[in-house]
């Protein structure tokens, strides 16, 4: 078996929800991946252009709460303004939090390929360093 790329993430098996992996050399890295990975488990954004930014900040907290947090903002936005990431930069602040810009696009130009994540569960997450970098594990309820 191959090596992983340096970085990306993928869907893995799951019973009734969504699960998926991310990984990167850096935790920003690897928060960006976990973003595409959410928001490919349920669009094809491949086609998709960006028609728009957004940009928010995390304030210092527990590594896992920060991805909680970015994971949150995405479906929160897609709840709440129809939106979606198509591109994410992660930088760490001054505080320990993160700050976050997205390119969006609106989701109605993007085909739908499975259900909407609901929630992020807090059950079987996983986000810490390992020996290649960063890499995390999360459940999305549908």
């Amino acid at each position: 078996m191959g090596r992983r790329p340096a970085r990306g993430h993928r869907r893995v098996p799951h019973t009734a929800d969504i699960r998926i992996e991310a990984w990167a050399p850096d935790r920003e890295g690897c928060v960006a991946q976990a973003v595409a990975a959410v928001v490919d488990s349920f669009v094809d954004p491949e086609r998709a252009e960006p028609d728009g930014r957004a940009e928010f900040r995390l304030p210092a907290g527990d590594d896992p709460d920060l991805l909680v947090g970015v994971l949150d903002e995405v479906i929160f936005r897609l709840e709440t303004e129809g939106v979606l990431p198509l591109a994410t930069e992660v930088r760490p602040a001054g505080d320990g939090g993160l700050r976050v810009e997205w390119r969006t696009v609106h989701a109605d130009a993007v085909e739908a390929t499975g259900a909407v994540p609901k929630a992020v569960s807090l059950h079987g997450l996983r986000f810490a360093p390992d020996g290649d970098g960063w890499s995390c594990a999360v459940t999305l309820d549908v």
